[in-house]
């Protein structure tokens, strides 16, 4: 029997969540609009937040989006991050404005003294640092050594910016090693998970599209946190970003690792069945989009795997010739023709819902 054991990694506080030392793996996504399309940006945070994401990440590429940052914080009541690449200044003003956290490439920051200043504000405000590691960014002197951007290369680059973080006496730190090869990824995380305690934040960066991306980031992801490796996770999609916060909160629950809402389980269809479920079953994944409760609803195509799945859900539906036979918590309720499934389904969600 597989026994799910958890990495040991040290808590560190981001705003009013705790990361690592054993707490819930979070799910985080990213704005993908301007802080300076300030109504946008406001709209899709709060989104982000009514979906579930639990870190909000937003970039900052200039001086420009500096007075934008207050009332995105205040927008929320999530963490926020801030993403800064190049300009040390910019990390210090946004510390000074309220983020939660920030997520740098000390690399690209410039000199040490420069990054001791964004250090020594990070202490000064009690936040942490997420060291972002990206396959495709690697500073030179890595690349030269290593000759291409393979996990080796990745741990390297992430172990030499701990370091420098840690000459300056810090230690709230997490870590992100995130390449588009989904075996690089694996690798880099696995390796730097040997050597230090440091949370882990997961992801496969460029992942591609809501479909290939999902492929993806569920191959990956999925892989490192059955080994018990992660704190935090993204599912980085070329689309909306509240699908990364509902497909994260899918990896999460297809490994028991947390529980989000509802979850829909249903047959694939094959020529055994004899009611069409599809259309069915988008209505039922509609109808789910608006449930809070961490309900199972099955739907059955046919009579071999139906029954046990639907006797097994808190919802479930077998088909049989012409007729699908209902189950509550377990017991069955009745036999229904097709017309009459969905109502009797969408009574049954309404009534567990408000339970």
């Amino acid at each position: 029997m597989f026994v799910y054991t958890r990495n040991e990694t040290k808590p560190i506080r981001l705003g009013n969540v705790v990361l690592g030392g054993g707490n819930p793996i979070r799910v985080q996504s990213m704005l993908k609009v301007p802080l300076t399309a300030e109504k946008r940006a406001l709209q899709q945070a709060q989104k982000l937040e009514s979906v579930g994401c639990e870190i909000l990440r937003f970039a900052v590429p200039d001086k420009n989006s500096l007075p934008y940052i207050n009332s995105l914080v205040a927008s929320v009541s999530i963490p926020t991050i801030a993403d800064i690449h190049f300009d040390y200044r910019l990390a210090v003003a946004a510390i000074e404005k309220g983020v939660a956290g920030l997520r740098i490439n000390p690399g690209n920051i410039g000199s040490t003294d420069r990054i001791r200043t964004v250090v020594e504000a990070a202490k000064a405000h009690q936040i942490p640092i997420r060291i972002g590691v990206n396959a495709g960014s690697l500073d030179k002197e890595i690349l030269k050594k290593f000759k291409e951007p393979n996990a080796e290369a990745m741990v390297s680059s992430a172990f030499k910016h701990i370091r420098l973080l840690e000459q300056f006496h810090f230690d709230q730190i997490k870590i992100s090693l995130k390449a588009s090869s989904v075996t690089t990824t694996i690798e880099a995380y696995k390796r730097l998970a040997s050597i230090v305690d440091y949370p882990l934040h997961l992801g496969i960066t460029e992942a591609g599209p809501p479909g290939i991306g999902t492929a993806r980031s569920a191959v990956g992801l999925g892989i490192l946190l059955h080994e018990g490796l992660g704190d935090t996770i993204r599912v980085s999609l070329t689309g909306p970003p509240e699908e990364e916060v509902k497909i994260g909160f899918e990896i999460l629950k297809a490994l028991g690792l947390r529980s989000h809402g509802p979850t829909l389980i249903s047959c694939p269809t094959c020529g055994r069945c004899q009611i069409d479920i599809l259309p069915l079953v988008r209505e039922v994944e509609n109808i789910l989009a608006a449930v809070s409760a961490d309900l199972s609803v099955a739907v059955m195509g046919c009579v071999v795997n139906g029954p046990g799945e639907a006797r097994e859900a808190d919802i479930g539906i077998a088909g049989g010739k012409n007729n699908g036979l209902l189950f509550i918590k377990g017991k069955p309720i009745g036999k229904y023709p097709p017309s009459e499934l969905l109502p009797m389904l969408l009574k049954a969600i309404n009534d567990l819902n408000k339970e």
